[in-house]
């Protein structure tokens, strides 16, 4: 009897961690849509540069995509990044996360580059900035840098559907 109750009180507790983890994600990505981003600021991938708020506003509508090469879920949705790169009213900011620039490169020459400017993420430190737990995710934001959107998971044909009717609106 006692083994059966000191099982309990463990799974109990991780239970309610996981519950709480689930409905924090959820109130902290309602919480992100309306703010502004500010002091924005990523190392570009290829370049020496940096990736700023100034480059985030010359566009109508930005989608910040945070991918990795080895991740799965960001094969799946690179075919709907290629479409949306198509449309001139957004530009696709990519956010390479803890990823080697070599690995990152192979997997967009593979697979096609949707990127107007790509940043990287080497500890995390941005994304977690961006309250990204897990990737791929996707903030969509406007000219001037209002969070409108945020997409968890690989953008799907919904999630597509979605992104064309937001910034057709303006």
């Amino acid at each position: 009897m006692k083994i059966i109750l000191s099982f309990s009180i463990p799974l109990t507790v991780l239970f309610l961690f996981f519950l709480g983890l689930n409905n924090s994600s959820k109130y902290n990505t309602e919480k992100l849509v309306g703010n502004t981003i500010d002091d924005f600021e990523i190392k570009s991938l290829v370049e020496e540069n940096k990736i700023d708020n100034t480059i985030l506003s010359k566009n109508n509508f930005t989608l910040i995509n945070f991918f990795a090469s080895w991740c799965i879920p960001c094969r799946e949705e690179h075919p709907f990044l290629l479409l949306l790169n198509k449309n001139s009213n957004l530009k696709i900011v990519g956010v390479n996360y803890k990823d080697k620039k070599v690995n990152a490169l192979r997997f967009l020459n593979e697979l096609g580059n949707p990127y107007y400017i790509i940043g990287k993420d080497i500890d995390g430190k941005v994304s977690i900035k961006f309250g990204v737990y897990g990737i791929p995710e996707s903030i969509l934001i406007d000219k001037n840098l209002k969070i409108v959107k945020k997409f968890i998971g690989p953008i799907n044909k919904d999630d597509y559907e979605k992104i064309l009717n937001e910034i057709r609106k303006k």
